[in-house]
């Protein structure tokens, strides 16, 4: 996958995130969950994309590092709606699994430039 694809990837399931919170029950609970699944879910893509401009090697590590925190922080608000009985595992199945899917991309990706770092250590690293 390249970085456009990957940056549409994240910018939908943002687009997901947006219309799962806007539709959970009018409830305390869901309302402060909702929130910050709002924030860390958005900040997926907007992280990916900070990633995609990082000015260094070592810049690009810590900025994934970002998106690997908010996408499995994501995972966690997603899992507590569901085991707190506020929205069903089938509802948000899809969601969830896309989620786990693209923090396993990114922490693939971060294997990888650690590796290619290590091998390589005075050349850039590839986006």
């Amino acid at each position: 996958m390249n970085e456009a694809q990957f940056k549409d990837r994240t910018k939908k399931v943002a687009l997901r995130v947006i219309r799962l919170v806007e539709a959970l029950p009018e409830r305390r609970a869901a309302d402060i969950i909702g929130r910050q699944l709002l924030r860390s879910g958005t900040s997926v893509g907007a992280n990916y994309r900070a990633v995609c401009r990082a000015k260094s090697p070592k810049d690009m590590l810590a900025k994934l590092a970002i998106v690997e925190e908010e996408a499995d922080e994501s995972i966690y608000w997603l899992e507590l709606l569901v085991e707190s009985g506020l929205i069903s595992k089938r509802r948000l199945g899809p969601l969830m699994d896309e989620m786990s899917q693209i923090l396993a991309m990114v922490v693939a990706s971060q294997k990888t430039r650690r590796r290619r770092a290590i091998q390589n250590p005075k050349s850039k690293i590839q986006n």
